[in-house]
């Protein structure tokens, strides 16, 4: 895993990536850190979510995607379904669901550009240190980036 610093979506318009990840809950929100921009930036990522089944706990470790074109960039933005809900205190974040939902990223962009923010150790208060290597086995052997925001 490579490790930098930045705004996410300004590399991947700027053409640093073929894919960006983020993670979403199983109910059409989108509504905060990282998702909310994505919803209001990329209609057609959000499109794809409403086409998924609202609600279910099935949807769980799989993705649904868009592909982007904007100016000269051209990306896939991938819908990571991580967390059931974002309702209540707790860890929100389902580790079992963050592996499912990477290793379809494996195999379905293998070979490709991907980038990704803390998934699942933000609003939905999962471990780092535990995503982390989840993350990393599945994508072994592929060019990934952890994306942070400066402080």
């Amino acid at each position: 895993m490579d490790r930098r610093e930045g705004d996410l979506i300004k590399l991947a318009l700027a053409g640093e990536f073929d894919v960006i990840v983020h993670g979403c809950n199983c109910f059409h929100t989108m509504g905060a850190g990282i998702a909310r921009v994505i919803r209001d930036r990329f209609p057609e990522a959000y499109q794809a979510d409403k086409t998924t089944v609202h609600g279910t706990r099935d949807k769980l470790g799989t993705i649904s995607t868009a592909l982007i074109t904007r100016a000269d960039a051209r990306f896939n933005i991938v819908n990571a379904y991580t967390q059931h809900h974002w309702k209540g205190a707790g860890v929100k974040a389902e580790y079992p669901a963050i592996k499912s939902c990477f290793e379809a990223i494996a195999r379905d962009f293998n070979g490709a550009r991907i980038g990704y923010p803390l998934i699942g150790a933000g609003l939905a208060r999962g471990d780092w240190s535990v995503i982390e290597p989840i993350i990393d086995t599945a994508l072994a052997g592929q060019r990934h980036t952890l994306v942070v925001l400066p402080d």
